[in-house]
């Protein structure tokens, strides 16, 4: 049985993304949110499909939190197999100019974003090297493509958003580093593009369902010995830094 944690997951890509892990077959989901009482009800919503769910308190920007919910891992399980890094904010000030949005915007963002992925991963690493095949997943988006960004042939030229965008594009350097890291263990660590989704954060306009939303970050979490790692993923296709 794999033990998978997933941040931010009592509703949208991380609920759906724990039915679907649970779903796989011999995954036991533990379901992170900062709200319990949330986190439970999304819990009981699985549970109640008959999958193997279980709520866990964890505020991403907690460090108390996250001490906590790794102490309860390691004491219930003794080890992690997978973590998605799926929470993540994109407040909005009433600007998109890069030199207007609020200092105090880009700080909130990164906390969130950035600063909660590698505090989080850093907690959860040393279960994660007691599995046999550890998976990291940080969910990042194709808004983080400098590549893109710089084209102006290309699709999401104009969509800047200047602090989520930049956040996702530092979760990107985030996981090609740790990567390298452990690039000669079982651990295996990919950024997961999930689409543009209907979402309260993507809206109800976006051209993709939650349930295609999610599958990037399973098949990413489900990898075998022969994935890529320090892969930036879409839908299995590689996406441009």
């Amino acid at each position: 049985m794999k033990i998978a944690l997933i941040t931010g997951a009592n509703k949208g890509i991380g609920l759906e993304t724990a039915r679907q892990l649970a779903k796989s077959g011999g995954v036991q989901v533990l379901l992170g949110s900062r709200d319990h009482a949330r986190g439970m009800e999304a819990a009981l919503k699985l549970q109640g499909e008959g999958l193997n769910v279980t709520a866990l308190n964890l505020d991403v920007t907690d460090p108390a939190s996250i001490a906590a919910a790794a102490r309860a891992i390691e004491s219930e399980y003794g080890r992690l197999d997978i973590l998605i890094n799926n929470a993540g904010i994109n407040p909005h000030d009433g600007t998109t100019k890069v030199s207007e949005q609020r200092l105090a915007t880009w700080r909130e963002v990164f906390e969130t974003n950035l600063f909660a992925v590698i505090a989080v991963t850093q907690a959860f690493l040393p279960l994660l090297k007691k599995s046999t095949a550890g998976r990291i997943v940080n969910l990042s988006s194709v808004l983080a493509s400098m590549t893109l960004h710089s084209d102006p042939t290309s699709g999401i030229y104009d969509f800047k958003i200047p602090a989520y965008n930049v956040s996702k594009t530092a979760v990107n350097a985030w996981t090609v580093q740790l990567a390298y890291e452990l690039r000669d263990t079982p651990i295996k660590v990919n950024a997961a593009h999930p689409g543009y989704v209907k979402t309260d954060m993507g809206g109800p306009s976006a051209p993709m369902e939650i349930v295609d939303g999610a599958r990037t970050s399973v098949a990413l979490a489900l990898l075998d010995a022969h994935g890529p790692n320090g892969a930036f993923i879409h839908m299995g296709e590689a996406l441009p830094w």
